[in-house]
């Protein structure tokens, strides 16, 4: 199983996070696969290390795959969390509030966002 953190909105406009997880399945000698997951489209991703973005909306639904670095997000009821290379974020705050998101080590941050029809 694979862990991620999914980002939403709910019917009042708030943002909240949610712990989820991928379930995966013995495939044999290749290892633990999920089941598949259609997408849209892949885009890598840098930011300047003193990325630090105000509150705003995910622009569609996305996974986001941190490569490396540490990352906080803010929600609109103040909670906070922390993101680094390997973890997994289910991006859907489409509408609503939005959430702030930073850098905290100040290196150009490398990653990955998989668009979701």
């Amino acid at each position: 199983m694979i862990a991620i953190t999914r980002l939403y909105s709910d019917k009042n406009g708030d943002t909240h996070f949610e712990d989820k997880i991928i379930e995966t399945f013995d495939s044999g000698t290749i290892g633990y696969l999920s089941d598949p997951i259609n997408v849209n489209k892949i885009i890598f991703r840098e930011v300047v290390p003193n990325y630090d973005f105000e509150f705003h909306n995910t622009p569609q639904r996305q996974y986001l795959i941190l490569l490396d670095g540490i990352i906080e997000i803010e929600t609109s009821l103040g909670d906070i969390r922390r993101f680094s290379g390997g973890d997994v974020l289910l991006l859907e705050d489409i509408k609503g509030k939005g959430h702030k998101s930073r850098n905290i080590a100040q290196i150009k941050r490398k990653s990955i966002f998989i668009t979701l029809p």
